[in-house]
């Protein structure tokens, strides 16, 4: 045994990087050595950070000073008039919201000051239960299933307390608009998943990163129903194109302040506060003026034709796949070809991805254990979002508020474009074989 693994903790002893992203840089690799490939297999947005929020951080680099544990204070009152005026939470105030690097770590913080079980919908992000299990808790997986678009319902809920030992005090972590599924819920379907939170005393994090990117322009907060139990998470990783600026928060209602002040405390002793200069520049996004606005228009309206296309191909070859309501991706079904997969011997959903890879040169990742989903469906989440950003969003902007069709698509997407008529047309051929 190598020396090393004598000091870890036995559950630790298996533990790898998180799956997406230990991907992502195999393929990376692959890419830099010369290897062309379509990926579509890391959800990262692929439009640039918006002008004015670069002049703004390049307005405050000299800030090199400590800010608040919790963040800055005029960050925390924008964010809270951002979900008062957007999405009709009215219950929070400045003090109730804490900042940090990157939604993530909030939620690794929440979990670690906590001390029931943790909940999780299957499939969901690869992150959840790494970090559930980093924080020594159980977790209880709640399947969900295509015909019900993924989505958690309550009598699914119920029978897993009915079938397990759950803990009192139980934290369920419930991403909308969903990763990797891109389902979002309805205000009824909310107002129905609350009485069963609110029957179980459970304490939800309402993982909201994909929200402002809602296709529709609306959008719906479980807070809004459950407010004493909803944590809001968000950040402006995915629509404002700055996950690498890593700044995200979380705002804890007043029967959670003992939880939030848990989780400032532990954030004092960890990363103390979030960056101060990228601190100061999201102020003027969370603002979600004008130039927000306009700015996030575009990347959905970009992002709903790349999906629909997408969804629309898969269809038309016997791909079942729901279409999304945000976000980046969807969770395709390729149950379609699976005799010919097992005619070569591929029985699972990662060889399907690994065949795919080799013959079309298309890299997905497969929608099984890394998603909490099993590994013998043919399922994959497939992020559409391989294409120059950049040269759409311009093209979308001088366009104005005018359509565009599936032409728009071939010139300023044409990487996706490509990418789904390979899969499309590899599945014809592993339907002949």
């Amino acid at each position: 045994m190598e020396l090393g693994q004598c000091f870890l903790k036995d559950s630790l002893k298996q533990s790898k990087s998180a799956s997406n992203l230990q991907f992502h840089e195999h393929i990376k690799s692959l890419q830099e050595k010369g290897v062309k490939i379509h990926h579509l297999g890391f959800g990262q947005s692929p439009f640039p950070v918006p002008q004015f929020a670069q002049d703004e951080l390049k307005r405050y680099s000299h800030v090199g000073e400590y800010l608040p544990i919790r963040g800055l204070l005029k960050l925390r009152e924008v964010v809270c008039q951002l979900h008062s005026r957007e999405d009709d939470l009215h219950h929070f105030k400045a003090s109730d919201v804490i900042v940090g690097p990157g939604s993530k770590e909030l939620i690794f913080l929440l979990l670690a000051v906590t001390n029931g079980d943790v909940l999780l919908l299957a499939p969901t992000w690869t992150t959840y239960k790494p970090q559930a299990l980093l924080s020594n808790h159980t977790v209880h997986k709640i399947p969900t299933n295509f015909e019900e678009g993924w989505k958690l319902t309550p009598e699914r809920l119920e029978m897993v307390f009915e079938e397990n030992k759950v803990k009192k005090n139980s934290v369920l972590i419930f991403c909308n608009p969903d990763n990797p599924t891109g389902t979002s819920y309805s205000a009824n379907e909310l107002k129905s998943l609350s009485e069963v939170f609110r029957k179980h005393k459970l304490l939800v994090v309402s993982d909201e990163i994909y929200s402002r990117l809602s296709f529709s322009g609306q959008y719906t907060s479980l807070a809004k129903f459950y407010p004493e139990g909803t944590v809001v998470s968000c950040g402006i990783s995915k629509w404002a194109s700055c996950g690498g600026w890593r700044l995200g928060y979380h705002l804890y209602p007043p029967h959670l302040k003992a939880v939030g002040d848990a989780v400032a405390s532990a954030a004092s002793q960890t990363f103390t506060s979030a960056s101060a200069p990228i601190q100061y520049a999201a102020i003027e996004l969370l603002k979600f003026g004008d130039n927000s606005r306009s700015y996030v228009f575009h990347c959905r309206r970009i992002l709903q034709a790349v999906a629909k296309f997408c969804c629309r191909t898969l269809e038309e070859h016997g791909v079942h796949v729901r279409e999304p309501h945000s976000g980046y991706y969807i969770f395709p079904d390729f149950e379609t070809i699976r005799s010919g997969l097992t005619a070569r011997g591929v029985t699972t959903g990662t060889g399907m991805c690994l065949a795919l890879l080799e013959d079309t040169g298309v890299a997905v990742m497969a929608g099984g254990p890394a998603y909490l989903h099993g590994d013998e469906d043919l399922t994959v989440r497939l992020c559409y979002v391989n294409f120059d950003g950049a040269a759409a969003l311009t093209a979308s902007e001088e366009l104005g508020a005018k359509d565009f069709d599936d032409s728009f698509l071939e010139k300023f997407c044409a990487p996706t474009v490509d990418a789904i008529n390979k899969i499309v047309a590899w599945v014809d051929e592993m339907k002949i074989a």
